[in-house]
């Protein structure tokens, strides 16, 4: 008679290793050096896979170098909403102009800008480098190393990326091809998650840095949607921010 009670004992001494955990649904991307492909992953699966062009000079994060950082970045700020597919920036201002793909003797920054910001040592560098993900009309080059530091897109892909990827998004450019990653399914219609033994007004602790010395993917996320907002309460206070239109302290000529 006693059996049946150690046995409920046991299962309920061992509930909390099969509590229900929070799902990773933020958007991020993932760009392979290698591959020159830039991947869209959420809800832990992939959603779109796109050519890029990254630096014809190397990899790295050094003002004055046209380099592509490595590592993980976030995304800082977002340019371009609603402006026309092609449409060409000049120091982040439209000027009016339209380009279609291929124009001859031109190269500069179309259709959206995806502003990163590192969130490590060896792309500390990349904001005020003003390394973006962008559209350009030298889509012919789309596929090999051909960018002057930032992560060149055909136009009408980048369109549609800018939509996908909000704010504080987490950026990994990476050496090598991209993970094998299976397609996302659609996210099921109740969101309702239940965790057992949580102690009310509890409050989550971020997971620990690794030994290395690098941030976790959880605290990266935290950092990106910060910054994301210590940047929204700026604007609203009129700080000046280095924002849509302003000269960045280290402008690249081109992209």
């Amino acid at each position: 008679m006693f059996r049946p009670l150690a046995v409920i004992f046991s299962l309920v001494s061992i509930a909390p290793a099969f509590s229900a955990t929070q799902l990773d649904t933020s958007p991020r991307l993932i760009i392979s050096i290698r591959e020159q492909k830039l991947m869209l992953l959420e809800n832990g699966g992939r959603v779109a896979t796109y050519p890029v062009s990254t630096s014809k000079y190397g990899l790295g994060d050094f003002r004055g170098r046209m380099t592509t950082p490595l590592g993980y970045l976030m995304v800082a700020q977002k340019i371009g909403d609603y402006a026309p597919v092609g449409a060409v920036f000049h120091n982040r201002r439209l000027t009016g102009e339209i380009l279609q793909p291929n124009a001859p003797g031109r190269d500069p920054v179309t259709t959206r800008i995806i502003w990163l910001s590192g969130l490590e040592t060896q792309n500390a560098q990349a904001f005020h480098r003003c390394i973006y993900i962008h559209g350009t009309p030298e889509e012919k080059t789309i596929g090999r190393p051909a960018s002057y530091g930032c992560i060149r897109m055909k136009a009408a892909d980048i369109a549609v990326l800018y939509g996908q990827v909000p704010l504080g998004a987490l950026v990994q450019i990476i050496p090598d091809r991209l993970p094998k990653v299976p397609k996302a399914r659609p996210m099921p219609t109740s969101n309702t998650l239940v965790v057992q033994n949580e102690k009310p007004n509890s409050q989550e602790r971020p997971e620990p840095a690794s030994t290395s010395g690098t941030l976790s993917a959880e605290q990266m996320r935290m950092a990106g949607a910060l910054a994301a907002e210590r940047r929204k309460a700026q604007e609203r206070k009129g700080t000046p921010v280095l924002n849509k239109g302003t000269v960045a302290a280290q402008n690249i000529p081109r992209a």
